[in-house]
């Protein structure tokens, strides 16, 4: 970890502007998912009035993250591929990938959480970060769990964060949780994934997004059954950013400027770890 860096807010002209205001054994069963289609992700070239911007000035040492939009595209009509048993942590095999849940419109959460990872590589690269994504398009299979935790591996990542979003069907059912991995199965599954999931919680939670109020406590969600997660030797989290069942946050979710908040929520939150 990095000595805890200096936030410097400029005074004078500039008027900062901020929108309003997410275990096995113990942790409730995760939500269940379904199929979903593809929806619109482009992404706007001017944001409105209502969206939250960044204006962060903090720039974070040389640093490797890894960016796993959960799902793919392809997932749904390739049963055989995703369905295949693989190596999931703890004596375990699991589905080598799912298909994801989608709003009741039809906006599918691949799409959203690909969309929100582009987003947050692009403020990341900005900053100055090396951003790796586990998958680079949204019309492909998979990859594998197994394999999007070796893509952090290898690459040695200082942060491996999974996008994702809930499917819950119970009424009022809203907000985010981070999960990861517990009991923790190695030293970088301890505290600096813990600190990875308060500084994204607290990025999140600070840009006006709820705590979940139907999984997990204060916003996160310990889990021994993800294979991404107990498979990781880098500090690693997923986060479910809302429920694309509930009216308002599918909403938020289907729009560009909905995503661009969750983006840049995301990116504050690893940014604050990165800094340290």
């Amino acid at each position: 970890m990095w000595g805890r860096g200096v936030l410097v807010a400029v005074l004078g002209s500039v008027l900062l502007a901020a929108c309003g205001a997410e275990s096995a054994g113990t942790a409730p069963t995760p939500a269940p998912t379904s199929t979903e289609s593809s929806g619109e992700s482009a992404r706007p070239t001017t944001m409105s009035p209502t969206t939250t911007t960044t204006t962060s000035v903090r720039k974070p040492p040389a640093s490797v993250v890894v960016l796993d939009p959960g799902h793919n595209g392809g997932n749904a009509v390739a049963p055989g591929e995703i369905n295949r048993k693989v190596p999931a942590g703890r004596d375990r095999t699991k589905a080598c990938n799912t298909t994801g849940t989608s709003t009741d419109e039809g906006f599918g959460e691949h799409a959203f959480n690909f969309d929100v990872a582009q987003r947050v590589g692009d403020i990341l690269t900005a900053r100055g970060v090396r951003v790796i994504f586990t998958r680079d398009n949204d019309t492909g299979v998979g990859p594998c769990v197994d394999e999007r935790a070796r893509i952090g591996n290898d690459n040695a990542a200082d942060a491996v964060v999974s996008i994702h979003a809930d499917g819950a069907t119970a009424p009022g059912a809203r907000g985010f949780h981070i999960a990861y991995s517990a009991p923790p199965l190695n030293q970088a599954q301890e505290r600096p994934t813990r600190t990875l999931a308060r500084d994204l919680r607290d990025g999140l939670r600070a840009a006006g997004f709820p705590l979940s109020n139907y999984v997990g406590e204060d916003g996160f969600s310990p889990r021994d059954d993800l294979g991404g997660m107990n498979l990781s030797t880098r500090p690693s989290v997923l986060v479910e950013c809302g429920n694309m069942r509930d009216t308002g946050e599918a909403a938020a979710m289907s729009t560009p400027d909905g995503r661009q908040r969750y983006a840049a929520a995301i990116a504050e939150g690893i940014t604050t770890y990165l800094v340290g």
